[in-house]
């Protein structure tokens, strides 16, 4: 049993059949938060269809690859542990990489020269609760399968101590107050 089993609160955002009572609101597990391009991305967002690309001249926006004024980015997952839990919070973030790692991921993804062994990258998305003023330096891992996103671990600083010790619940809590979805009240019961 984790510790946090012990939390009324993280079993009521852990069990499918539990209805705030407000509201009727329930959750069933964690919730990941999700960037649909990286910050630097000004032309607006990509249509929830599949297979979508936004062109708007030079620059290009799909679900998993982006360049924009000659910058390239590629969509990663940033894990962090939740500590007292065998839990993992993600979020779907962007990182900045060099045209040539860009290229390298692409073939290895599409099949065409298999190979990408992940790369350095720059953080590109502003996190709430873990709000930098600068890209944040990375290492992008691999993807283990085809069907998976490529992992963005932190360097250094508040996330790479996060995605190394893990956070509270409580911080995760806060992490979804910030980003706009308030969900303490719901799992007080």
């Amino acid at each position: 049993m984790s510790l946090l089993a012990l939390d009324s609160r993280w079993r009521r955002l852990n069990d499918e059949t539990y209805a705030c009572p407000c509201c009727g609101r329930s959750f069933g597990g964690l919730i990941d938060i999700g960037f649909g391009h990286p910050d630097a991305w000004p032309h607006g967002d990509l249509q929830p269809t599949a297979g979508a690309t936004l062109n708007v001249g030079a620059d290009q926006l799909s679900a998993d690859l982006c360049r924009c004024d000659g910058l390239y980015f590629i969509h990663c997952v940033l894990p962090i542990p939740i500590r007292g839990s065998e839990e993992t919070f993600l979020f779907g973030v962007w990182a900045s990489v060099t045209e040539d790692d860009f290229m390298s991921y692409v073939a290895d993804a599409t099949g065409e020269r298999p190979g990408f062994q992940g790369c350095a990258g720059w953080l590109m998305n502003d996190l709430p609760r873990f709000e930098n003023a600068e890209p944040l330096a990375c290492g992008l891992k691999a993807p283990e399968t085809a069907s998976e996103r490529p992992t963005l671990i932190a360097q250094d600083g508040p996330l790479a101590r996060a995605q190394a010790e893990g956070i509270s619940f409580d911080h995760l809590l806060d992490i979804y107050a910030a980003s706009g979805e308030d969900i303490r009240p719901h799992l007080n019961g």
